[in-house]
């Protein structure tokens, strides 16, 4: 009875551990072992249980059944004795108890966005690796004192360090290249149980930093641990927990937005050691020359530079020999005239008069600070800023400063911040675990339906899942740990042995209707539970004393294996108790009629909230990840891809030589005898250059295939854009249609309350209730709109749900062009346009190739049976005569070559006239979006100026007025209607110049 249920079940258990494998990354990577040893153990345990087991139980199990009650029983029986009343109770308020559950899951969700996330909780390795900087420019020497008196600070003052190695500098394999400022510090720490200055790591951490700071004044020094930095290092080039990168173009402005970025850091709690990147500080003499006195002395700044050059870095005056050596014979100045900038600035320079003058005479000498390093990421500057985190979550710190850097910096345009490191790691763990997560559960859907040949009791039986997560989230929260991936990983083991439970309950709950159909359903549900309660109860006891010292656990690695086992345990422990009441009750309200299945659709629609609706909600994208996915996902994307792929192994076939002809011959043909044969083998091959022309012909071919595959990208981004922008206006007229509602609303109530008492006529309560509908209706009108979009926008980006956006006011976009005139030369749509003259200019030289002849090499051998050799004898079978044969193929009969050739140039023609017509609609086009970006951008000064207030002044004046009694209807519906206008107008004005900023940013193909 039981072999059933249990054979799924460990399918399911099995389905479950597959999300584990699609995590990648050095972190995450060490949970697949974990996976792949359960999934192998689970698929032997399957085959024995149904092969091994049933044998092994019939061969050594006694056939005399023991009456008497063992321990185990009396056990189960007292949870029975209490648990039977609980349940009949429950029984009686099916309803209330699942509403009761609904609530606990809602709270337990909200629960969940409060506790934070991280990619994994931190290891305690036991020792510290501390990341020591000076100040930009320093040497190397004062680098390796402050290493120095830092060691011997730390040695002095703590008794914990056991000793403190530094390193300064690369080695011979540059796997962690640092610059001459920068040092590595690894503090070897004895025993926890053996500290007597703190007692726990954040202590220490705190207490190092305060004496180091006090000794050693101008050092910045970051705790860590050896291997997390070694990993921050390898995973995203710094050494910080959260690395946050700003990227563009001007260095002052990238130091200048590091120093805010770094400031907002330092005011969020948790961030802790902020580190910004130095890229300028670097001191160098700049001489700048006065062209005007340097005519006046008829000197020119080459002959200048060349005595400064000479000067202080010297110049080569001749040549030195030693034997066989040869060696540069270098003039420059004595080491004590060039020590300081004075010395520059004292250099005499000889006129073409003879004359000696100072450099300070004709050029201005000065000290100051220049770009200390240029740092760059895919061809783009970038600066960093990194800080670790310490008694908070990493996701809540990220959250927190991308919200002050948000609301207190703007950035230029071409200037833009990414956040990277463990929080990074978190959000791509994220993204593939939100796919394979649906996956595994959908397998384990269509298990449970092939379990029950149900799709209400498998929706049922599923309602395992959520009711497990409120115990783990719980559990996560009563020991204050965030959710990381490893209690994602505890959640995903718990799912499995969740629906267990479920499925061995409502197996028996059918066993027993089928074996009695004249039970009731709560006779069979109490029966049932009496039943099962052992194995669902030693289910979660098993697994949760199997998890329990993982949860105790305080030695190496205990960090990462806590938050697992106490989502598992808390999981199994509400899922056990919840499922011992709430399942029960759900499948009373769907089988309480006999022989119905389901009887109500709400319970069907609760069991879906329950079982998928996180699932289903909307995720808000921004505009740039929305136009990167659809550029990653949309198909005519992918095969604009595949068509340059194409083009790119076509490339092969430029010296194509044709097929290689062998034939053989045997007969009377060259005497008589029948016996000769004759083997030939021959080739044809093109002229030389034909192969050139095919292979300029296949490279233009796969130029085109390359800018088509662009313009298909920014025709995409183009349309996600527009799209995008619709649904904000969408957003903000229903945020204006919902203020008039009210507004309308108030007024209808005003107009009903007046004719009730006789001032008002029956028309105007009607008019006033026909405006009101109106508004609700264009609400409504704008809703279906929305969808609309937001299904335009799922199938740009090819999503199977339909996003959000994250963007909610409509402003208006920065025209990045400031003149008007034609398209630019370097327009993609202009060279896209274009490229097929370029294809076919070089298929007309490819036919006019046609007129050379193609050449023929071959080699024959035969035989000459009878035909008389040299040496006075005959030719026999074994006497073989062979030669070769060169030969040309002409094109003697050229009326149908010069016709092609004819042709191709009458291609050329059209393909010239059609270039040109799409160059002319092109900069048509892009006149007119100028235009229209000049016209709305006038008409947009208008509205912001006074239309808009005057509007919303004009509405609260009117709407003061009619309530106090001091307007009639119609200038109130008169007044109402303007403002409507007025906003109306300037959401269509923002629209309409916003669209056209987009089709400027198309037209050129620069975003």
């Amino acid at each position: 009875q039981m072999m059933g249920p249990a054979a799924f079940g460990q399918l399911i258990i099995l389905i479950v551990y597959l999300p584990i494998l699609s995590l990648v990354g050095v972190e995450g990577k060490m949970f697949i072992p974990m996976a792949q040893t359960v999934i192998f153990a689970l698929v032997g345990s399957l085959l024995l249980s149904i092969t091994y087991v049933p044998v092994v139980s019939s061969l050594f199990l006694s056939r005399d059944i023991s009456r008497s009650a063992t321990w185990s029983d009396r056990f189960t029986a007292w949870i029975n004795t209490r648990y039977q009343p609980l349940l009949a109770s429950a029984l009686q308020l099916p309803g209330r108890i699942v509403f009761a559950a609904v609530l606990v899951f809602g709270s337990a969700l909200w629960l969940f966005t409060t506790l934070g996330g991280e990619f994994l909780p931190e290891l305690d390795e036991g020792d510290f690796a501390v990341d020591t900087r000076t100040l930009p420019g320093s040497s190397l020497t004062e680098t390796v004192n402050a290493t120095l008196r830092a060691e011997r600070v730390l040695l002095s003052h703590f008794p914990e360090v056991i000793k403190v190695i530094g390193k300064v500098g690369s080695s011979e394999i540059p796997t962690d290249p640092m610059p001459i400022e920068a040092a590595d510090m690894m503090v070897v720490m004895k025993d926890k149980r053996e500290w007597t200055t703190a007692a726990t790591k954040d202590e220490m951490i705190g207490k190092m930093q305060a004496v180091l700071r006090e000794e050693v004044p101008g050092v910045s020094f970051g705790f860590q641990h050896p291997i997390q930095m070694r990993f921050n290092e390898l995973m995203t080039g710094a050494r910080q927990d959260v690395v946050i990168k700003v990227y563009g173009e001007n260095l002052d402005s990238l130091s200048a937005y590091a120093a805010q970025v770094a400031h907002w850091a330092q005011t969020v709690r948790g961030a802790a050691d902020v580190y910004k990147e130095s890229i300028t500080g670097l001191p160098q003499i700049v001489v700048r020359y006065d062209r005007q006195q340097l005519a006046l002395l008829g000197l020119s700044i080459a002959e200048v530079n060349q005595v400064l050059t000479t000067a202080m870095a010297g110049r080569a005056a001749g040549q030195v020999f030693e034997g066989e050596k040869r060696f540069d014979l270098v003039v420059r100045a004595q080491e004590q005239q060039r020590k300081s900038i004075e010395d520059v600035r004292n250099l005499y320079i000889r006129t073409a008069q003879g004359q000696q003058v100072p450099l300070t005479q004709v050029a201005s000498v000065a000290l100051e600070n220049g770009p200390a390093q240029i740092q760059r990421d895919d061809a783009k500057r970038r600066i960093v800023i990194g800080f670790n985190t310490v008694d908070r979550d990493v996701q809540s710190i990220v959250q927190e400063l991308q919200q002050r850097i948000n609301e207190n910096m703007k950035l230029a345009a071409g200037y833009y911040i990414t956040y990277g490191g463990t929080f990074q790691r978190l959000n791509e763990a994220k993204e593939r675990l939100a796919i394979a997560v649906p996956v595994a559960l959908l397998l384990i859907f269509v298990l449970l339906y092939f379990a029950t040949r149900s799709v209400v009791e498998g929706l049922l039986i599923f309602t395992g899942i959520p009711l497990s997560a409120v115990g783990g989230i719980i559990a996560l929260w009563l020991r204050g740990m965030s959710f990381s991936i490893s209690a994602g990983i505890g959640f995903i083991a718990l799912f499995g042995v969740a629906v267990l439970n479920g499925l061995v309950l409502l197996a028996e709950f059918g066993r027993l209707r089928k074996q009695d159909p004249g039970c009731t359903l709560r006779e069979v549900i109490q029966a049932g539970t009496r039943t099962r309660l052992r194995p669902v109860v030693m289910t979660a006891l098993v697994a949760s004393l199997g998890f329990l010292p993982m949860a105790l656990s305080h030695g190496s690695g205990a960090e990462v294996q806590k938050p697992l086992a106490t989502v598992v345990i808390g999981g199994l422990l509400s899922a056990t108790l919840l499922t011992l009441f709430v399942l029960p009750c759900l499948y009373l309200l769907i089988h309480h009629r006999k022989g119905v299945r389901p009887s109500g659709i709400p319970v069907v629609i609760l069991l879906s909230v329950l079982g998928a609706g996180p699932a289903l909600a909307q995720e808000r994208v921004s505009l740039e990840q929305a136009v990167t996915e659809a550029r990653q996902h949309n198909p005519r994307v992918t095969a604009a891809a595949l068509e340059v792929a194409v083009q790119e192994k076509l490339k092969a076939t430029a010296w194509e030589v044709g097929r290689t002809n062998i034939s053989y011959m045997q007969g009377q043909y060259n005497s008589a005898s029948r016996q000769d044969n004759n083997v030939t083998l021959s080739q044809a091959l093109p002229f030389p250059t034909v192969m050139a022309r095919n292979r300029a012909l296949l490279a233009a071919q796969l130029q085109q295939a390359k800018l088509d595959e662009t313009v298909t990208q920014n025709e995409l981004a183009w349309q996600v854009k527009q799209t995008y922008y619709e649904l904000v206006y969408v957003g903000e007229r229903m945020r204006l249609l919902q203020s008039l509602d009210t507004l309308y609303q108030r007024f209808f109530e005003i107009a009903s309350l007046r004719y009730s008492t006789g001032e008002a006529k029956m028309i105007e309560r009607s008019l006033a209730e026909t405006q009101w509908r109106d508004i609700q209706n264009q609400r409504r009108q704008a809703q279906a709109e929305r969808v609309i979009q937001q299904t335009v926008l799922a199938v740009l980006m090819s999503r199977p749900d339909l996003p959000d956006i994250t963007t909610t006011t409509l402003e208006e976009r920065i025209n990045p062009y400031a003149r008007e005139g034609t398209l630019p030369e370097e327009s993609i749509l202009l060279r896209a346009a274009r490229q097929p003259l370029t294809v076919m200019q070089q298929e007309k030289r490819r036919v006019a190739q046609q007129f050379f002849p193609d050449l023929q090499v071959g080699y024959f051998n035969q035989t000459l049976i009878g035909t008389p050799l040299p040496r006075g004898d005959v030719a026999t079978r074994t006497n073989r005569f062979s030669g070769f044969q060169v030969g040309l193929s002409l094109p003697v009969w050229f009326w149908s070559h010069s016709a092609r050739t004819r042709a191709a140039t009458v291609a050329v023609q059209r393909t010239q006239a059609q270039v040109q017509q799409q160059t002319q609609v092109l900069q048509g086009q892009w006149r007119q979006a100028w235009q229209e970006y000049e016209k709305n951008k006038a008409g947009l000064a208008y509205y912001r100026q006074s239309a808009l207030a005057n509007a919303d002044e004009l509405i609260r004046q009117a709407s003061l007025n009619f309530a106090q009694g001091e307007m009639g209807y119609a200038e109130y519906a008169l007044a109402l209607a303007q403002g409507l206008k007025i906003r109306e107008g300037y959401l269509a004005q923002l629209r309409q110049l916003n669209l056209a900023v987009i089709t400027l940013e198309y037209l050129t193909g620069e975003h």
